[in-house]
């Protein structure tokens, strides 16, 4: 089928319709087993924990080391990757029978994925809202947190 053809078939064509399918089969069987569902919150718990401790981390650094909070948002992030990669293992995913080495890459890579989504919106909360930093930095670590699951649970602990 060449890309003309593809763009003009009608919507309900099976072999366009099948793929898109089998994904929400799939989307549907996940929701379906309540390991899924302890896994996530078994994650929350980790973020959370995580969480605190990035803000922990994040207003001794501004408040107290006056450091710039960009680079206490640095600061904070690399003390709550090393604690939520740790935790994540060892009893959210389990380890999932991977490399720890492996696994701590893809983690480190979907984690700086989504600081960087972090970061753009500690800014945009904090220059251009004038955001209070550590509120700003409460809500950009919110924001981030859904990015971080997927990419973790569909690629860096992915049996």
């Amino acid at each position: 089928m060449t890309v003309d053809e593809a763009l003009a078939a009608p919507v309900s064509d099976p072999t366009i319709d099948a793929p898109r399918g089998r994904r929400r089969a799939r989307m549907r069987a996940g929701l379906r087993k309540p390991s899924n569902w302890l896994q996530l919150v078994r994650f929350a718990t980790v973020g959370a924990s995580g969480y605190v401790v990035n803000l922990v981390v994040f207003t001794l650094l501004v408040h107290v080391a006056a450091i710039d909070y960009r680079l206490a948002a640095v600061g904070a992030f690399a003390v709550a990757l090393t604690n939520n990669f740790l935790w994540n293992r060892t009893w959210t995913f389990r380890g999932s029978g991977g490399r720890a080495g492996f696994q701590a890459a893809r983690f480190c890579v979907v984690s700086l994925a989504a600081f960087g989504f972090n970061l753009v919106v500690l800014f945009a909360l904090v220059e251009g809202l004038d955001v209070p930093k550590v509120p700003a930095q409460a809500l950009a670590i919110a924001a981030a947190t859904p990015l971080s699951f997927l990419g973790n649970k569909l690629w860096s602990f992915r049996a």
